[in-house]
């Protein structure tokens, strides 16, 4: 696209990058770069250089120090007269300089002495909209809610910071700037939206989590080329983020639904089908293989069996129930918070006090409840809520499966896959020894066929959903023995709690298959563990 040519060309003339100052001689700039405070000391107080001229390429060292976050040696450039807000031939500042690395220190230092947060250089960037462009989120943060820097300001196209992280896929920058009501619909010079970015970007994480945050009308707005993202992301090839909004307008058109008849009866999902297809295959079990007149009497040993694979499915049905319509485990917003959710200042500042962003955690963030949620939760779109302790949306219970009703959802699988199996057994056994003893082969059959076909209807509906049912029961038997969730699993390369230092996967929640289980099957919940400890899981 036209536009996105412009784009990246404008992209190259901003701050040197790192490894450009390696190859610098060692004068005042070279210093500042490396943090040669020795050195600065003899060039300025000896030599009598001045701190305030740019070098041959027409940067200052108060920018390379800013770039290579040198404190020491900035310190001493600003006592020693630098200019904090001169200009380099790019209109840039240090400011600039320092939102490119995401050095907060020298940033703090810049702005306290008077630095200008909102300088803006040749193409209109403040230092928001370079942070946004470098993924640097910490920085971000800082500026904006310490020093006021506009979040949604606009360079010369006519692009904000969000416009900018979502091009560049920063999915953290981009759930930081939707936290603190950046303008999402806001077009630039080409029409495009930051969806649109996203969508061209093709990172499929920054384009979810605008999905999450925005509207059914997001999905519909055109470019000047007539372009909605999701056309834009089907001629780039992006085959997931395609079907990402395409489904994203399904989503959308059932919750819109939801005040009529219909739209009711759709949210409902599969959970009915489930229903009945459960009674049916009791009452055919019943009447077709316990008590069917074709079949000689049953005897007491298998009909103990049989009835016991009647009761566990009835049991099983009292489970579906709760797991369908128990609360997963949303996370509710605090009702002060809610009360200051129009006061964006207090929200940043209950946030700042948040452990998880002070480490970094900034997945944590919802834009769309606007809450920091707590480790291991997660945003469901169909629900359009946080869950804590996410496992999955499981459209056969309507529901999500969450801390609050795993247990239900799990006790309902085992159990109904203990009875269909029993009960699979049993019918089978019963055809086996109820055909006629006199014809073989092809009569054999067609005598079966003829004489119990309600057991062989019932045979293979059990058996489809004893497979669905059994597959699904040992994979979260599985995840209960090593303490994740099947999001954890999807999602564990982006999720940092789940990485250990050296970068690989981790587990702090593993306590060990014994006690894991113990602790899910005996209490009900799995315990939400604060602290890291012993244990791994490699998938």
């Amino acid at each position: 696209m036209e536009h996105e040519i412009e784009v990246i060309s404008s992209t190259e003339q901003q701050a040197p990058t790192v490894a450009a100052a390696d190859a610098l001689p060692v004068d005042l700039s070279g210093a500042a770069s490396h943090g040669d405070l020795e050195r600065l000391q003899y060039l300025v107080e000896v030599k009598l250089a001045s701190v305030s001229h740019a070098d041959g390429a027409g940067y200052f060292p108060l920018q390379w120090a800013a770039l290579h976050n040198r404190f020491a040696a900035a310190q001493y450039l600003i006592e020693h007269g630098a200019d904090v807000n001169a200009r380099d031939l790019n209109e840039q500042t240090a400011l600039h300089w320092a939102a490119v690395s995401g050095s907060i220190q020298i940033a703090e230092l810049l702005l306290q002495n008077g630095a200008s947060v909102e300088s803006a250089d040749s193409h209109g960037y403040r230092a928001t909209h370079v942070a946004a462009q470098y993924g640097q989120t910490a920085f971000l943060y800082h500026v904006s809610t310490k020093w006021g820097a506009d979040i949604d300001v606009l360079d010369t196209d006519g692009r904000s910071p969000l416009h900018w992280a979502a091009y560049k896929g920063f999915a953290d920058c981009v759930r930081l700037l939707l936290f603190m009501d950046a303008d999402q619909r806001r077009q630039d010079k080409d029409g495009c939206t930051p969806l649109h970015w996203a969508a061209i970007g093709g990172n499929i994480e920054a384009c979810t989590v605008l999905v999450q945050a925005g509207t059914k009308e997001d999905l519909f707005v055109i470019d000047k080329s007539g372009h909605t993202p999701e056309v834009l992301a089907s001629q780039k090839g992006y085959r997931r983020m395609t079907v990402l909004l395409s489904n994203a307008k399904r989503i959308f058109k059932n919750r819109g639904d939801e005040d009529n008849y219909f739209g009711r009866l759709t949210r409902l999902g599969l959970v009915p089908v489930l229903w009945v297809a459960g009674v049916s295959l009791i009452l055919m079990f019943i009447n077709s293989v316990i008590t069917s007149p074709t079949f000689f009497t049953i005897p007491a040993s298998v009909g103990i069996w049989a009835w016991l694979a009647v009761f566990l499915a009835t049991i099983g049905l009292f489970f579906l129930y709760r797991c369908s319509s128990k609360d997963p485990g949303f996370i509710h917003v605090v009702d002060c918070q809610t009360e200051e959710r129009n006061d964006k200042q207090a929200l940043l500042t209950n946030g700042l006090s948040n452990m998880a962003l002070w480490s970094g955690q900034w997945s944590q963030l919802c834009p769309t409840c606007k809450i920091v949620r707590p480790v291991r939760s997660k945003h469901c779109s169909s629900c359009n809520r946080c869950v804590d302790q996410f496992d999955h949306h499981c459209p056969w219970i309507s529901n999500c499966v969450g801390k609050r009703n795993k247990w239900d959802f799990v006790v309902f699988l085992t159990i109904e896959t203990v009875s269909m199996l029993v009960a699979e057994i049993i019918a089978v056994q019963r055809i086996c020894t109820g055909g006629n003893a006199q014809t073989s082969g092809a009569s054999q059959l067609s005598f079966i066929a003829t004489h119990h076909m309600g057991a062989l209807i019932f045979i293979l509906g059990n058996t489809i959903f004893l497979c669905g049912a059994s597959v699904l029961t040992l994979k979260q038997l599985k995840q209960i023995a090593y303490n994740i969730t099947t999001n954890e699993m999807s999602n564990a390369q982006r999720y940092q709690y789940l990485k250990s230092a050296d970068g690989n996967f981790y587990n702090p929640y593993d306590h060990g298959c014994q006690k894991n289980c113990s602790d899910f099957f005996l209490h009900g919940y799995i315990e939400d563990i604060e602290l890291p400890v012993h244990g791994s899981w490699n998938s």
